[in-house]
């Protein structure tokens, strides 16, 4: 290819935080080497990155798509109207943009994406987060060119000769996190005390409110700062079950669109074990507390978690046994200074910060 026009790319997927922030890390790495390359997404009504992806600079367009019910409902008799439609306007958004390349990120998007891509004979990159492949990225695994993964063993889900083992990409403010001094006063934390940062990823974790609300006292009696991200779907009830124990010392948040402070102000985190958390958590380099989710396919989320754990670079929370063990667990590991610093050395030996370079150098591969 000449570069008589700038390079033109769709990037495809979402409906989780999960598949979101890798899908803008690729983009702002690519916008980083290549200043003039346009860059489209598309993703499905109505999911958060039809919010996520304009606040972060880029247009998108949204497919009527949603996955099927695991029961039986009403909703499932919806779905193959909605993925003909889907794969119909999917079809004319890649005749129209005429992208050199289009990226999969997983999510329900991203299939009648790279299906209309790859039926126009253009080259596909797929770009899986788990341990475990998702429904989308294993219907497209023949349909495309590259697979990026960050685990080992994939080749159980794809053609080996596809996988490219490049980690996960995480968000470049990552590398440098502010200064703590500075992220305390962002977060209006309160002064010379420890910090808890627990989140339950983009749409919160029942599990984990359940876990803090039953040792808010103890929280506040120890006189410890807790940013706590409970998701967006449990916002309401948390405000109204903590009622009686707000304090200085409990922040309360749906969701948090600046985690560089909340990274940059934790001294511990306690987080679900999904890929991204993972990736970034690496990256991050903090104690690390994982309650994987026991809602997702294969157990996939423990298997994340283990891969640290079994390095002596994180400590692993089963979620039922979360409620009773998970914040005396974390209240125990703030006075172990030494126990603290082993995880974040081990956990720092994990990561993968070149992942999102390596990806990128992957696709350029394919419209050089």
């Amino acid at each position: 290819m000449t570069n008589k026009r700038p390079y033109r790319f769709i990037i495809s997927g979402g409906g989780t935080g999960g598949h979101i922030y890798p899908a803008l890390a690729i983009a702002d790495q690519i916008k980083h080497e290549y200043a003039d390359t346009e860059i489209l997404f598309v993703g499905a009504e109505g999911k958060m990155e039809m919010q996520r992806v304009p606040k972060a600079g880029y247009k998108i367009l949204g497919l009527p798509i949603a996955g099927i019910q695991r029961s039986l409902t009403l909703k499932n008799l919806a779905f193959p109207f909605k993925l003909l439609s889907s794969l119909r306007q999917a079809k004319k958004i890649v005749k129209n943009f005429k992208p050199d390349a289009v990226i999969g990120v997983g999510g329900y998007a991203s299939g009648p994406t790279l299906r209309a891509a790859s039926n126009a004979n253009i080259p596909c990159l797929l770009q899986e987060q788990n341990s475990y492949a998702g429904l989308t990225n294993k219907w497209l695994k023949n349909k495309v060119q590259h697979i990026c993964v960050a685990y080992e063993g994939m080749e159980a889900y794809f053609p080996k000769e596809k996988l490219h083992r490049t980690g996960n990409p995480v968000r470049k403010h990552l590398m440098q996190l502010p200064e703590k001094a500075e992220a305390y006063k962002a977060l209006e934390l309160v002064e010379d005390k420890p910090t808890i940062f627990i989140m339950g990823g983009s749409l919160g974790a029942r599990t984990l409110n359940e876990s803090v609300l039953n040792f808010l006292e103890a929280i506040n009696e120890n006189q410890i700062n807790l940013i706590w991200q409970c998701g967006k779907f449990y916002e309401q009830e948390m405000e109204v079950r903590m009622a009686d124990h707000k304090s200085d010392f409990i922040k309360l948040n749906a969701f948090i669109d600046d985690m560089e402070m909340a990274y940059a102000a934790a001294d511990i985190i306690i987080s679900r074990s999904g890929a991204l958390s993972v990736s970034e958590l690496e990256v991050v380099g903090k104690p690390v507390i994982f309650v994987p989710s026991p809602n997702v396919a294969e157990d996939h989320q423990t298997k994340n978690a283990k891969s640290l754990v079994e390095n002596d670079a994180a400590i692993l929370i089963k979620d039922d046994e979360a409620e009773e063990k998970l914040i005396p667990r974390a209240l125990q590991l703030l006075n172990d200074k030494e126990r603290c610093e082993i995880l974040s050395q081990n956990i720092k030996q994990m990561a993968k910060p070149n992942a999102t370079e390596d990806i990128v150098k992957i696709i350029m591969s394919m419209v050089a």
